[in-house]
Formats: C-alpha cells, structure tokens, sequence
C-alpha cells in the first residue's frame, strides 16, 4: 500500500499581489517619503483581474502535497541444529512533494549463514548491499532542492510562471533562476545520482581444545562503495508575451549549460583476529579478549565538467571539457584491543580494557595511542544486609551501582593525512605560462604539522539501573563528565617573521569538558485483557571550554567578550530589547542613540534597545548572552534531550506512540522571516502584515497602528531594528514531536490459520505528524537550522501496510 507525504511546515508568503505592492508603498514611504507604486496600480491589483494585475501562489504551483511513497519487505529466517540463516529484503521508492520528477529508490538486502562444522569449529558469512538512485531535473546549485524552496520566498505574487499563462513559454521574470517552470527535465536538464554499495563478511570461531572457555576468532569484510553522477543544465529561453500583437519575444534565459560526470570508487577492509576466553569456577566468573584489528579505505574520484554545444547531446568530449579533478584518499588504521572481565556471584563486576591505536594521520612518532579504562558494579540487593534492610516484600526488586572511567582516542582533529609531510600542494594557483606553455602552479604548504596526535577524551560515568514493582518499573540513572585534552591550538608568543610566509602549526594544547545526566523510566502492566506500557526519558548535556595555551586579553571588556575560558560553549550574544516606540514624539525625545545617527532613522514600533553600559548609545558594547549558539558542527543542538512512549494492547488491537522532547537551544529569525522584501525585493512572509503602519499608506500624516513587527523598509537591510540580533528575532525553543503514532489490528488465528498464515497485522501509522513547540506561528519546523527557514523541512508520513508470517 503507497504511503503518503507532506512538509511539516514551511514560511507562508503574502500572495496576493494588492496586499505586496500596499507592503512596497508602506515600506518605500518609510524609507524616503515617496513610493513608486500609485493608488490607481493599487486598486488595479486589488480588483485583480486584468493583466498584469493578477495574483499567483507559488507554493501552491511548486509543492504537490500527498506525495506518494512505496515500501516492502521480506524477512526469512531459518535452519537446523547445524546451520542457521537470516535472510531480508527491502525496496523502496519515493516521490518528492516538489513534483513527481523528484525520485528516490533504494534496495537494501542482507543475509547471513552460520554453520557449526564441527563440535569446536564455527563459521559464518554474511551479504549486505543496497543500491539507491535519486533522480530529479538539472538545476543550478550544489542542493537541487534549494531553489525550488527558494522560490517561494523569492517570487513575487504578480509573477507568473508562464507567458500569459501559456505552458508553451516560459516567463521572463528577471530572476529566472526561481522560475519553477523550467525546474523540470524537459527545460531544466537531468541529474542522475547513483550509489550501490555491496560487502561480503567472513567469521570463523574455534573452541581451543584443554582450556575451557577459550575461543581463537577471527573475521574479515570487504566492502565496496561505487557511485556515478551524470548532470547536465540545459540552456533555455524565456518569453516576455506583447498581447498587442499576440507574439512571444524571447528577452533571458540561460546560455551557460553545464554538463558533469562524477565517478567514485571506495573500497573497505576490516581485518580482526583474536582470543576469547569466559569461564564460571563456583561463583567467580572471569572473562578476557584480545584482539587485533586492522582497518583499511580507499576512495578514488574523478570529476569531469563540460560545456556542451547543445542540450541534445549528452556526450562529453574533449574539446568541450573544461575540468578534470582525480582524487585518491586513503585511510588506515590499526588497533590492538585487550579486556579482563570478573564477576562474583553475580554481585561484583569488574572490567579492566585498554586500546593500543595508530593513525595514518600523524607523523610516525606521534601515530601511537593508549586508551586505557575501567569499570565496577555493585548489585546492593544482592547482599544480606540490603535484603534484610528491604524485607520479603520489598518493592526494589534489584538495584545495581556502577561506575567507570576510562580514555577514549580520536584522530579526527580536522589535520589532513599527510600535512606532516614538507612539500607543495600541486594545482593551487591555476596557470601561468612559460615559453608559451601552460604550467600547473604549486605552493608551499608551510611548515609541516609534526605536533599533532590523537585528542583524548577522558569521561567519568556514575550510574544506577533499578527495578521494582515485580519487574514491572525498570530505570536508570546517570551522570557523566568527559574530558577532552589535546585539542588544537596555536602558541601565539613565538612570533615568526612575516617574510618566512607561514605561522606555527598547531600543537594538542586545548581542553574542553562535556558534563550532563539522563534518568529514564519504563513501566509494563495489565488491567483485565488491557496491557500497557509506558516510558521515557530525559538527558542534559552541556559543554564548557576549560583551557587554552596562556590566553592574554587587553581590557576587562575584552576579555568578556571574547575569553572562553572556563565557559559553556556556544553562546548567543544579542541585544536585549525594552520595548517599541509608540510615537515619533518618543522616538525625538528618547536620549539614548539607538541607530547611530541621532534616531533620525527610526520609525514608530521599532526596537528599543537596553543600554546595557549606560554610556547613552547602542553598539557591541550593549550585548550579552542571550541564547544558545551553534555547536562545532553548525547545527542547533538541544541541551535537554528526552522522550516518552506509551503502548496499549487489548483482543487484538494495538496503539503506539513515541514522542521526542528537546529544549535550550535557539532560533534566529534572519532574512525572509525577519526583512520584508528580503531578496530580489522578493515575497512578504505573511508573519510581517502583523506590523507598524499608517492607516494610509500614502499620507506620512496619517496615524500609526500598532503591530507585533517594526515597520518595513523597501531594500534597506541597515535598518536599526532588523541589522542587530536581538532578543526580539531570537526564541529559544521548546519543542515536543509526535515521532510516531501506530495503531494496528492482528487477524484473529481462528480466521488466518486456514490459509497457513500464523499471523497478520494491518496497520496504519504516522511519523512527524505534528510538534508542539514555540515555532509554529512562524510556519518554522523546530529542527530546521536555516535562519530563514529555507532549509528543507521534515517531512510527515502517512503509512498504511499489512504484516505477514508465513
């Protein structure tokens, strides 16, 4: 059965055309006293009929709701008391809610043997592949999905997609570029991405023989990644329609086409050979491992682009080739892993492990890294005081303490595998020519990086897993700390003469910490033929920089304003805001300079800043952390993390839902959603017809009627009350997302087991169906990172399927 598709939210743009151009009158009114739209152009677009005075939804045109979207699966599984297989197949194929041009397949397949070939001997193999295809028109851009979001808050409501309406012919709207009619295949172009990944996996397990408990294993994997991308941008033309004579006269268009072909390659091998040993002497129980491990990749990529004479021919050929990019990465590393594991009677636990690692990314000497750790645990109701303490009838059915620490190593410090090599970079400066013959240009890659080794992450975990309730209440508690040492840094007081033409490289000099908890509950039970459950979780995690080499400021200020020094992370500084102006006569007798220009710029209901130093002006000195910045990766990371789920069962039936939980983190209107006529003098979100304006946009006399957004202006992005973060633009957010709600109904076995079918389950779920959270009045989804909101949202499914066993 086909599913269904929809964006959960996307920013709604004023369409109809009188209220953009009223929007273009007041906000060119605001800007200098005179407009170019007139009162009779006004009440032409609010008539709305005759040419040119029309009005368009955009995202109506581009966004074909109910996108369908088909899935299946097969799963088998089976053997005999010497083999066992695993078998499983999945194909699905979607449709994008930008149109039905927009495609994506995958194929996923996995299997898996395992063969007892003799009492001691074990062996297995196992398949995974999976094979994918998106396919959608040409367009210009690295994300063939920008544009078209764009689109609709770029175009503006009197521009049509079509010369008078004619599908013919594409209108010329002056940024054609947003025009979704020729985003298609037949004007636009084509872009084919393929990836099909395969991998082959080899264990074997032998019991040595004399010593009880210990296992030789080993295992390899192979794996293979390819991928070809074919793109080609046609050129097209665009129309502008003269219904004097009824022609079409073509006036832009595109004559830069843009052909591409990228083929990549990426081949992985995991080597691991080792030693297990477990075994139970009377209450002790004592376990080891070592293992050796071996990992290995290469990535291979060419890149071809060209300029192709025409749209027809897809072929590249030399003469029209004007790139060739190859490419060649390696990776390879090599561990050695070594465990000791003892418990008693199941009350004590204790594991001792360490990690010898190397990285291809160091220079040899510093290649090398141990990562030692240890862990305990301590079942408290296990011992006779806690028994006698709890009674027979105690509702703690047990309680486990534990505790570890331990050292983990990462290479992934941002240093390329062979920048401890001295050398040039090839390629860097393009072309120069020497006796008349082009020569590729290199650079100096400066002073090699031979400082540089693994960062480690030092990390304390306390926690305590509990039942009660005959086993009906499970939870958990947990605090941790990390610590994270040798973080890139520069050691400024050696100073280098400028002449040598290159600093200091970068040494493991920095510190950060990572500190935070998660508790969470899980309740099953009954009631008659009802049974239920119910669970969740909540988690913080927050960072601070600890340390960085001799850190020097100039004054107080700067250090506040700059010092990270024993300092969360990824703060928000900003602007407080006191209120709006309510009259011209404030805005002339208010002593602070909030615009730097004597307030000459300001408008009723713009913002009123906090002079936070008193100094009787607003600059940088007036901000302060207001918010939550963005984390290394430049995402917004929620600091609190959590959900809840619940479950209900009842003859047959069944209802699910899991839900997501995330706080302390920010949003900060920006562009389309904090300026009118942001881009191109594009779309009005419609969030900003809730603003300051005359009661007659013409009069400059007129009176002012308040509203929740300070005046527009037409094209002046330095406005005083749109040009500075602020706490007015910035929300911090609380969001709680239906992730999924499932409710089904199993055919009883009285009906299906005439047909030899053990079981079957209909159903009908939904995911992303809605989020309650602060963001919903600016038509923004709570996981969008894009300050404008044009980033592509999530998307909410609707799924109606049939479960079988056979």
């Amino acid at each position: 059965m086909p599913s269904f598709q929809n964006w959960s939210r996307f920013p709604d743009v004023v369409n109809d055309s009188y209220e953009w151009y009223l929007g273009k009158a007041d906000a060119e009114m605001n800007n200098g006293g005179t407009t170019t739209v007139t009162k009779e152009e006004l009440a032409k677009y609010k008539e709305g009929t005759a040419p040119g005075y029309q009005s368009f939804n955009w995202k109506d045109f581009i966004v074909q709701k109910n996108a369908p979207l088909y899935q299946q699966a097969i799963n088998a599984t089976g053997g005999s008391d010497r083999i066992n297989y695993y078998f499983s197949g999945t194909n699905m194929f979607q449709y994008s809610v930008l149109g039905r041009e927009f495609t994506y397949g995958r194929k996923n397949i996995n299997a898996n043997m395992d063969a007892n070939i003799t009492d001691r001997l074990k062996v297995g193999i196992g398949i995974n592949g999976w094979n994918e295809v998106r396919d959608n028109p040409g367009i210009p851009g690295g994300d063939d999905y920008n544009l078209p979001r764009a689109a609709i808050l770029w175009n503006r409501p009197r521009e049509r997609p079509y010369a008078n309406d004619n599908p013919d012919y594409i209108n010329d709207i002056g940024h054609n570029e947003s025009n979704w009619a020729y985003n298609n295949k037949k004007y636009g172009g084509y872009s084919n991405d393929r990836r099909r990944y395969g991998s082959a996996r080899f264990n074997a397990q032998y019991q040595i023989p004399y010593i009880k408990g210990l296992v030789a294993q080993g295992s390899y994997s192979y794996g293979l990644e390819d991928r070809l991308h074919d793109g080609h941008e046609y050129t097209y033309k665009t129309y502008t329609y003269n219904p004097t004579d009824d022609t079409y006269k073509a006036t832009g268009g595109s004559i830069n086409p843009w052909r591409e072909r990228r083929t990549q390659k990426i081949e992985k091998n995991n080597y691991q050979v080792g030693l297990n040993y477990n075994n139970t002497f009377g209450k002790h129980t004592v376990g080891g491992l070592l293992i050796s491990e071996r990992y290995d990749v290469r990535d291979k990529e060419v890149f071809v682009h060209a300029v192709p004479a025409t749209n027809v021919l897809p072929l590249i050929y030399f003469n029209t080739t004007d790139t060739y990019n190859d490419r060649d990465d390696q990776q390879a590393r090599i561990g050695y892993i070594g465990k000791i594991n003892y418990n008693y009677a199941n009350k004590y636990y204790l594991e001792f492990s360490g990690r010898r690692d190397a990285s291809w990314k160091f220079a040899p000497d510093k290649r090398v890294g141990f990562f030692p750790s240890v862990s305990g645990g301590w079942r408290i109701t296990e011992e006779k005081f806690m028994k006698s303490l709890l009674g027979e009838n105690s509702k703690l059915n047990d309680l486990k303490i534990r505790a570890s620490y331990g050292v983990l190593g990462d290479d992934d410090n941002g240093i390329l595998p062979t920048d401890y090599l001295a050398g040039y970079n090839y390629n860097q400066n393009g072309y120069g020519i020497l006796d008349g013959n082009p020569i590729i240009g290199s650079r100096d890659k400066g002073k090699p990086i031979l400082n540089i080794s693994w960062f480690k992450s030092k990390i304390l975990d306390i926690g305590a897993d509990f039942t009660m309730f005959n086993n009906k209440l499970i939870g958990s508690v947990d605090y941790f700390k990390r610590l994270r040492t040798g973080l890139r840094g520069t050691k400024y007081d050696i100073v280098l003469p400028s002449e040598i033409g290159f600093n200091l490289s970068d040494e493991n000099i920095n510190k950060d910490e990572q500190a935070g908890g998660e508790i969470s509950l899980a309740y099953n039970g009954s009631a008659g033929a009802v049974t239920f459950s119910v669970g969740g979780n909540v988690g913080y995690a927050r960072s601070k920089f600890t340390a960085s080499y001799k850190p020097i400021f100039f004054n107080s200020w700067d250090q506040y304003r700059n010092s990270a020094e024993g300092r969360y992370k990824n703060l928000f500084w900003a602007y407080d805001v006191v209120g709006q102006f309510q009259s011209q006569e404030e805005i002339n007798n208010y002593p602070i300079n909030i615009d730097g220009q004597g307030n000459k710029t300001l408008l009723p209901g713009d913002l009123i800043y906090k002079d936070l130093n008193g100094d009787g002006k607003i600059d940088g000195y007036d901000e302060r952390p207001l918010g939550y910045g963005r984390s290394a990766d430049g995402t917004n990371q929620p600091i609190i993390n959590g959900g809840f789920n619940f479950s209900v069962a009842w003859k047959g039936f069944d209802f699910a839902a899991d839900f997501s939980i995330g706080s302390m983190y920010s949003y900060n209107q920006e562009n389309e959603i904090r300026r009118g006529f942001s881009y191109n003098s594009g779309a009005l979100n419609t969030i900003l017809t809730d603003r300051w304006r005359r009661a007659d946009a013409f009069d400059l006399n007129s009176e002012w009627i308040p509203g929740k957004y300070p005046a527009l202006r037409f094209n002046v992005n330095s406005a005083s009350s749109v040009n500075k973060n602020s706490i007015f633009w910035l929300h911090n957010v609380t969001a709680i997302r239906a992730r999924t709600l499932e409710l089904g109904y199993s055919l009883p076995k009285s009906l299906i087991g005439k047909i030899n079918i053990q079981k079957a389950r209909l159903f009908v779920n939904g995911y992303n169906l809605f989020s309650i959270d602060n963001l919903s009045k600016y038509k923004v989804d709570s996981e969008v990172q894009d300050t404008n909101g044009l980033q592509y949202p999530q998307n909410s499914f609707v799924n109606m399927g049939i479960n079988l066993t056979l």
